[in-house]
């Protein structure tokens, strides 16, 4: 969004494919409290002042979804879930990333059916229940922090022996009487048509089985780059290569910025900047173009 903004004051002919706005910050859990200028803000008031200040500016915007990504010569050629297509001369990458699975018994019969991996989305429907959190970083904690408002009885398991959540959601956590348990490997969820209880693996190698009306993973996210195979290079997390002073991938004229690259820090912030940055790269990049 903010590499749209970039672009357009450049007076570069900009598109914008995408499905919706926000990414994760619009399903953050908690309040935002480390973005400059704003002490506290929920993330979907941030996305819409983001969202209101991009409509301002001389942008085409398609909701559809990229499937495919194609040069030919100098050309780059879109195509879209909508069976679109569209030429551009440079293109921008932000696609972000998507939540990890974990890949165990049950995770994926039960999906929808009280297995969720956005709290945002459905803490609601988990009124006066017992669920648990998977997961010990700063993601883990929030939405653990989040579901207070809603179940009964919070849990949240962390698979090592230490969490890794910043200290000031640790003691939001400890105020609000969430039960962290550590070494605690998920091993199944259970369930028939519903979820009803998981099983996880302690520090002994000891089975344990836990009662939950619904389980929340929050282990991390994967860059979402299926469609952009053979024009960029990725590193051992499947993040795309970019020069860090330009943004710019291994294919003249394809950039990318934010979460799905290979950048340090994820953070709302660095990931604007990153895009206005981009955004400044290519009006260089297509300036010297003939």
């Amino acid at each position: 969004m903010t590499a749209g903004i970039y672009a357009s004051r450049q007076k570069l002919n900009v598109l914008m494919v995408t499905k919706s706005f926000g990414g994760q910050m619009a399903e953050k859990a908690v309040s935002i409290e480390n973005y400059p200028g704003f002490q506290e803000i929920s993330g979907k008031e941030l996305i819409a002042n983001f969202e209101k200040h991009l409509r301002k500016q001389e942008i085409n915007i398609e909701n559809d979804s990229v499937v495919e990504i194609k040069k030919e010569k100098e050309i780059f050629l879109i195509l879209t879930e909508g069976r679109k297509q569209f030429q551009a001369r440079a293109v921008l990458i932000t696609s972000g990333t998507d939540p990890r699975r974990l890949e165990v018994l049950g995770e994926k019969e039960l999906i929808g059916k009280g297995v969720s991996y956005c709290v945002t989305c459905d803490g609601p429907l988990f009124k006066g229940k017992d669920i648990a959190v998977i997961g010990g970083g700063n993601a883990g904690f929030e939405a653990a922090i989040f579901m207070t408002g809603y179940a009964k009885k919070v849990y949240l398991l962390e698979a090592g022996s230490d969490v890794k959540a910043d200290l000031i959601n640790q003691e939001k956590a400890r105020d609000l009487r969430i039960e962290v348990i550590i070494n605690a490997k998920l091993k199944e969820i259970q369930g028939d048509n519903f979820v009803e209880s998981l099983s996880y693996q302690d520090k002994e190698g000891t089975i344990k089985k836990l009662k939950a009306g619904g389980v929340f993973i929050e282990i991390g996210y994967m860059p979402a780059t299926s469609f952009i195979k053979g024009l960029v290079d990725f590193n051992e997390k499947d993040e795309i290569i970019v020069d860090p002073r330009t943004n710019e991938t291994k294919t003249p004229g394809l950039f990318a910025a934010g979460d799905v690259t290979d950048i340090r820090y994820k953070q709302i912030v660095i990931a604007a900047g990153d895009g206005a940055k981009a955004a400044l790269a290519i009006y260089g990049f297509l300036s010297k173009q003939k």
